[in-house]
């Protein structure tokens, strides 16, 4: 890889595109250093362990671009003597962005089938007295410009938090995918996994939270399931 001798160690989390059926073809693109030209079997990256892409092509289906996305935090620079920790994740997702906007060749969303979701750490729902609803929303906006709408999962595909958390304004669709270590499933109040998918093509993707108690499964994050369907079905 282009970063394998740049650090001692890496982080550990990393996006993946994964083949788990017969009933699909997957073509990986090879990831690169972020060069302006890619040859046809690559994709120029910019961060490192946030993204992952590959072809894939439904036996009953037109082929699409699917987007494996990781917005890691980014802390600040020494230098600004900033108080925050971990510091925030929307740089990470600006770099996502720009690499898979190499897969948008017009500004008619209907030239490309892009299907992207991951883990964000964003809430996207936040009221706007959250300090960070701003840079949050820049991420969203970015992704409107390129033709790819936010699906989801929302509610009713998936349940709601319960206590309400005072994150997110009472009218808000989000659905809790992430406990911390004091909470745990039944008390999981935030999102944090999105999916995005080209205009037009959303409407023939479906995104559901496995958010129950009983389907949560052994991550503190929850599991997306995403179907996509057959044009006209």
């Amino acid at each position: 890889m282009w970063y394998g001798d740049r650090f001692k160690n890496l982080y550990d989390r990393w996006p993946m595109v994964v083949k788990l059926s017969d009933r699909v073809k997957v073509e990986w693109f090879k990831q690169v250093s972020p060069i302006s030209e890619a040859a046809p079997d690559e994709i120029p990256v910019s961060g490192i362990g946030t993204i992952a892409a590959a072809r894939v092509t439904p036996d009953d289906a037109p082929p699409f671009i699917a987007v494996s996305m990781y917005a890691r935090w980014i802390r600040p620079h020494s230098s600004t003597n900033s108080r925050w920790r971990v510091g925030m994740p929307d740089g990470s997702a600006h770099r996502i962005i720009s690499d898979l906007s190499a897969f948008v060749g017009s500004t008619d969303p209907a030239s490309h089938r892009i299907l992207a979701a991951g883990d964000l750490n964003m809430a996207f729902s936040a009221t706007n007295g959250d300090p960070f609803v701003a840079r949050e929303r820049t991420v969203t906006d970015r992704m409107n410009v390129l033709g790819l709408e936010r699906i989801g999962p929302k509610y009713p595909a998936g349940r709601r938090a319960d206590p309400w958390p005072q994150h997110l304004p009472s009218d808000s669709l989000n659905v809790p995918t992430y406990y911390t270590t004091s909470q745990s499933p039944k008390t999981a109040q935030v999102q944090l996994d999105h999916a995005f998918a080209s205009r037009g093509f959303h409407n023939s993707v479906a995104v559901r939270a496995l958010n129950s108690v009983e389907e949560w499964g052994a991550s503190d994050h929850c599991r997306l399931f995403i179907e996509v369907q057959a044009e006209g079905a």
